[in-house]
């Protein structure tokens, strides 16, 4: 769980960091337009003694759609930037996590199998407790409850097969939550976009300006919406896919351990 923390805390802090980055970009090249707009020494000058009119700034940047859009624009913006950030640590934590060999790790697979053919229960099951895990969970449940005869063995097994394929297929979910939540985020700002632009034209005399920064509101928007959802949905099912393949691998491997338990007794030492 710490290791976790850690890790959506270092990818929301890039994905600020990545932000404070192209807001200086942003925030510096108004300075650079300045610049290279004031006369130089030299430059010929107007009739009536004045310089020309330095070109208009740009006010269609980035950031200046982020925090001209108002108070619900720059709501929504964070939530994309939120969205963004979690869909990123999602995704790399279930790489990590949503493996063959984190699932069911070559050791406690190899030990239980040699204690399974030694007919030693106590010993796969102390196996177990020492690689603790999804597979090892399930073949606990199955362990603790040898004495109760093979038919309570199974339904133990797969009740405790169906907890751990639910604790793995929801972190998975919330990918999907994450990518449909984009989506929609992607839309209201849309909307709230359309919205500001038709009011600036029912004035009659619209200000370009802003019918400009709304529209780029609308657009943006969609784009960091969509941006965030297709990479987030082609890794959910790419995730998902991989997952139920390596269940029924589990499935499969814990039925081959525990079909010897049918005539196993417990030793007590």
């Amino acid at each position: 769980m710490k290791n976790r923390f850690s890790l959506l805390w270092c990818t929301l802090a890039f994905v600020g960091l990545m932000g404070v980055r192209t807001l200086a970009q942003d925030a510096a090249a108004p300075a650079a337009a300045d610049a290279a707009a004031e006369p130089a020494a030299g430059q010929l000058v107007a009739a009536d003694g004045q310089s020309p009119p330095p070109a208009n700034k740009d006010t269609g940047g980035f950031w200046a759609v982020v925090f001209g859009s108002g108070w619900l624009g720059v709501a929504l913006w964070f939530a994309l930037f939120a969205a963004g950030g979690i869909a990123v640590y999602l995704a790399v934590d279930s790489c990590i996590t949503v493996r063959v060999k984190r699932i069911m790790p070559d050791a406690l697979v190899k030990n239980v199998t040699a204690a399974m053919a030694e007919g030693d229960v106590l010993k796969a099951l102390k196996n177990c407790e020492d690689e603790p895990g999804p597979l090892a969970n399930i073949l606990q449940a199955g362990f603790g409850h040898v004495e109760e005869g093979f038919d309570v063995i199974q339904e133990a097994v797969t009740t405790a097969a169906d907890l751990e394929t639910e604790r793995m297929m929801q972190k998975l979910t919330w990918m999907s939550v994450v990518a449909n939540l984009s989506t929609m985020l992607g839309l209201l700002g849309t909307v709230q976009g359309m919205i500001v632009a038709f009011a600036s034209l029912a004035t009659g005399a619209p200000d370009i300006g802003v019918l400009a920064l709304a529209i780029s509101q609308a657009l943006y928007t969609t784009a960091a919406g969509l941006t965030i959802a297709v990479p987030c949905i082609a890794t959910f099912y790419a995730l998902r896919n991989n997952a139920n393949t390596i269940i029924l691998r589990m499935e499969a491997l814990t039925m081959e351990l525990i079909k010897d338990l049918r005539n196993v007794e417990v030793v007590e030492e």
